[in-house]
């Protein structure tokens, strides 16, 4: 199933398509993606994404203007999943510190803090 959810200026999210398809196919995200175009969606300001390679070659493809970034939670999974069990609650925790960095400043600072343990 692939789904498409809205986020609205005011943080409401908004239920905006679904439709059956593989995840991994670029065609059935550009059959989605040009059915809302056509049902008047503008392009997005920032796509987010689970990193599904068809679904970024598909809004290149119906909205080249729209940036695009992989969520969070599976940019952190990969390295976690990378290392020792034992290892992965401590660098969870840090990784959450520089995802809810409230500034670039604490980022950098939490990325270090991160490299050095």
């Amino acid at each position: 199933m692939l789904v498409l959810t809205g986020v609205r200026a005011d943080g409401a999210l908004e239920p905006t398509a679904m439709s059956d398809g593989c995840r991994e196919s670029a065609d059935p995200w550009i059959d989605l993606l040009r059915d809302c175009r056509s049902r008047g969606l503008r392009a997005p300001v920032l796509a987010v994404g689970d990193g599904a390679p068809g679904s970024w070659k598909a809004l290149a493809e119906a909205f080249a203007e729209a940036r695009h970034r992989r969520r969070w939670v599976h940019r952190t999974a990969t390295p976690l999943n990378a290392l020792p069990g034992s290892a992965r609650p401590g660098a969870g925790k840090a990784l959450r510190e520089i995802c809810n960095a409230k500034d670039r400043e604490h980022a950098l600072k939490a990325v270090a803090a991160f490299g050095k343990t």
